[in-house]
């Protein structure tokens, strides 16, 4: 079954035009199950050793110990897109298919970003209405991967805590506040290990996307591009 075309007449299918996010919530789920399935074998391995009770599967992913793995890698997810997304506005690098051209940084004309007078008819409602709703709607990709890191960053923390507490409450210690546990070792170790790993990843990308090719690929330069050639050179 089709659902209307697509701008050249070729008619529009789900699966075929919606594959990528399909195969990667697909993939989401999978190492999410995964996850879960080998954290609480890990989990149960420490109690059985503590001679402490194991949890069933339900318990265990409804937790503050898994609840607090999943929320550590998200936030650093998308502090890593919402930094390299603010960042490639102004910083470039020249030769890289993941940044513009140089001398080509920066907001961009109304022209070049078709908003206000210069959108067109099928440019989005609030990218032709102009004001405050032109205005939000330029920066409403930031501004969601933002809030879905503070988000996460702040289930971290929550969850970390409390995970944190029961562990020092097996010690016969005293439990942390949230202002205590914000300035502890276990949070910002949990913190810093996954954002070092996202800035490596990201940088290393930029530059690798300057030599290293792969067919086909629009994060990747032609294979017979030369290497000097930035994103937006012609």
């Amino acid at each position: 079954m089709t659902t209307g075309s697509d701008p050249k007449g070729a008619p529009r299918r789900p699966l075929r035009d919606n594959n990528l996010s399909i195969v990667f919530g697909v993939l989401l789920l999978l190492t999410l199950l995964g996850q879960s399935i080998w954290g609480l074998v890990g989990y149960n391995a420490e109690a059985r050793t503590a001679g402490l009770q194991q949890l069933s599967y339900w318990r265990y992913v409804t937790s503050s110990s898994f609840a607090v793995d999943v929320a550590e890698n998200w936030q650093s997810e998308y502090l890593q897109f919402t930094l390299y997304i603010l960042l490639t506005v102004w910083l470039v690098q020249r030769g890289s298919s993941e940044t513009k051209k140089p001398g080509e940084s920066g907001r961009e004309s109304d022209r070049e970003q078709q908003v206000g007078r210069w959108a067109t008819a099928k440019s989005p409602a609030w990218a032709r209405v102009g004001g405050w709703r032109t205005s939000l709607y330029s920066h409403s990709l930031t501004l969601v991967m933002a809030v879905i890191f503070f988000l996460s960053w702040s289930a971290q923390a929550v969850a970390g805590r409390v995970a944190a507490n029961e562990l020092r409450l097996r010690d016969l210690l005293e439990p942390l506040s949230m202002g205590q546990y914000l300035a502890s070792a276990d949070f910002w170790g949990r913190t810093l290990q996954n954002w070092q790993s996202e800035l490596l990843a990201v940088g290393t990308m930029a530059v690798f996307a300057i030599y290293l090719r792969e067919r086909g690929s629009p994060e990747s330069k032609p294979v017979g591009a030369p290497h000097d050639l930035t994103t937006s050179d012609d």
